[in-house]
Order: C-alpha cells, then structure tokens, then sequence
C-alpha cells in the first residue's frame, strides 16, 4: 500500500539530531574585522585558484601586471602570532588576515583583531587544515598575514625620476645584498639623506620581504626600488646618462670624504655581506671608495656602511 513502511525493502532513516554549535561566539569574535574580500582575492576559493595566473595584481605604486607563477613571485606570509602583531604594529602593507577556527583568543590575538578593524583589513577565518595549505605547514599558531605582492620600479624610470627631480642624482645600487634587513636599513638611510631611490639586483639579492618592510621603517613606502635584469648593465647605462659610480670597498686606498664628485650626480654601489663588489660591478665604477674604520675591526655591515657613506654625502652636498 502507499505509504506503508513496512514493506520489503523500506528502510526508516534516522536523522543525527540536533549537533552543538559556538552560539555565536566565533561569529561575534570576527564582527567588526573589515570589509570581506572578494571571492577572487581568497586562497582557498574557487575563483581565486582559477584565476591566479591570468588575474593583474595592483602593487603599491597602483600599476597592474600579470602574475608570473614563477615560485617566489606571488605575495609573502607572515605566521605567528608575535610576527604578525609586530609586522602590524610597524605598519607593513597587509593584503589579508587570517585566523584559524577555534584559535585560542589571547591578548596578541585581540590586538591584531583591533589593528586590523582600525585599518580596515580583510580578516578572514579558515579552517586549521586550510591556513596549514596556504602557509605552506608553517607554525603559524592559528594566525597569519598575506602581504600584497610589491610592484618594483623600472631602472629606467628610476633613473629619469632622479634626474628630473631638480637636485643632483643620488641612487643607491646594492649589489647582491641578501640579507633583507640589510635591504630595509638601506632604504631607511637613502630615504633619511635624500637619495631618489634603491636599485637592486633581479637574482641572487633579497627582495622587499616582510623583514626588509620592518626594517626601512615606513620607508620603502616613500622611496621607489627598482630591479634590474642586469645589474652592471644597468649601471653602465646609469653612467652614460651622467652619473659617477663610486663603489664602497674597505681596501680602497681613497677615503670616501676625499672621493673626487660624491657631492654630484652619484651612483653609491655597495657590495654584498660577504664577499663585497663582484668583479664586474667593480670594474663599472668609476672609483672606489673606504670608510676609515678602526684597525681592530675587520668590516662593517652592509647596512651600516652604507648609512655612514649616504651621511657622508649628504654633509658634502650640504657644505658645498
């Protein structure tokens, strides 16, 4: 008969009653924490993951360009909660924000849900097994950062920038700097004692990682970065437009406050934390130049080599 449950065959499903919820306590735990982002711009969803390759990003100077897909070439994670609470409270560009389910909420915890609401930034939340995919299985302790891909300035553009800035051209030219600390306290100097902008190279260099964000204080905002394909092409090029290439070697026999044209159009070249200017790089320049230093110390950072040479010139620049 219809309808009759007991006929050969019928089974009676049972529901799996009613399941415990968080009664809102996650839920209300996100409220407040930014504008959520569009589908494309999540990792985990669909849309993005179908459109990574072909979607332009738009980087801090505001121009689009497509993602390569080269490893390495999309934006950088910051996980854990001390490296995200520092990373925000020093103000580093933030694409997104994401917090895993259940994450224990601590102190760290709600003050990056304040920054974050403060600045508007995405915050999203994730399952554990998903921030795991998306950092790569880093211990990033239910939270983590994505940070905009960076938008590097053209050699070129750098260079016509300097030149039309009205004040003799100053670039600073890093060769093979791996440490990105180095790179961040180079442009906190170069910024500090009004250099036009940093060049580095494309390969075997760091890049403006969260630590070179940190480190520039703000500045890698203010002051462009370009990166070349060809570093001592580019500088050969920078040369014929007029600048004088002065690199920084500790052997040098010159002074750098008796180097002949430091407080003209200059290219300050700086050697890598190790083994210095590369032959060819030196070969470019047109002089090198040292830092005095006491006998009992061997060298000095890159970075602060660096600031001490920038100040040099800056003090020239100023008594001239």
């Amino acid at each position: 008969m219809p309808g009759n449950s007991q006929r050969k065959g019928a089974v009676r499903r049972k529901g799996k009653g009613n399941t415990a919820g968080s009664g809102g306590r996650v839920r209300r735990g996100l409220e407040g924490r930014g504008p959520t982002p569009r589908a494309e711009d999540r990792p985990y969803h669909v849309a993005h993951k179908k459109g990574t390759d072909e979607r332009p990003t738009t980087g801090r100077g505001g121009g689009s360009e497509k993602r390569t897909g080269r490893p390495g070439a999309g934006p950088e994670w910051v996980v854990g909660r001390n490296s995200v609470l520092e990373a925000m409270e020093a103000g580093i560009p933030v694409k997104s924000a994401y917090v895993a389910e259940g994450a224990e909420r601590d102190d760290r915890l709600r003050e990056v849900f304040k920054l974050a609401a403060d600045r508007s930034t995405p915050m999203l939340q994730v399952t554990r097994a998903e921030l795991d995919r998306m950092t790569a299985g880093a211990i990033h302790q239910g939270l983590a950062l994505q940070l905009p891909e960076y938008t590097y300035a053209h050699p070129d553009d750098l260079l016509a920038a300097a030149l039309d800035s009205g004040t003799e051209p100053l670039i600073v030219a890093l060769d093979s700097i791996t440490d990105p600390r180095n790179l961040g306290a180079v442009i906190r100097s170069a910024a500090a004692f009004g250099a036009h902008g940093v060049l580095i190279p494309e390969r075997r260099s760091a890049g403006m990682t969260a630590a070179a964000w940190k480190t520039s204080a703000g500045a890698a905002a203010r002051l462009p970065v370009a990166r070349a394909t060809n570093l001592n092409r580019t500088l050969r090029a920078y040369s014929d437009a007029g600048l004088r290439l002065v690199g920084l070697d500790g052997e040098a026999d010159t002074d750098l406050p008796a180097t002949e044209g430091i407080s003209g159009p200059l290219v300050l070249v700086v050697g890598s934390e190790g083994s210095g200017l590369s032959r060819l790089v030196r070969e470019a320049c047109d002089s090198m130049a040292s830092i005095p230093i006491a006998t009992t110390v061997e060298s000095l950072n890159a970075g602060v080599a660096a600031g001490i040479a920038l100040y040099e010139i800056s003090r020239q620049r100023r008594t001239r």
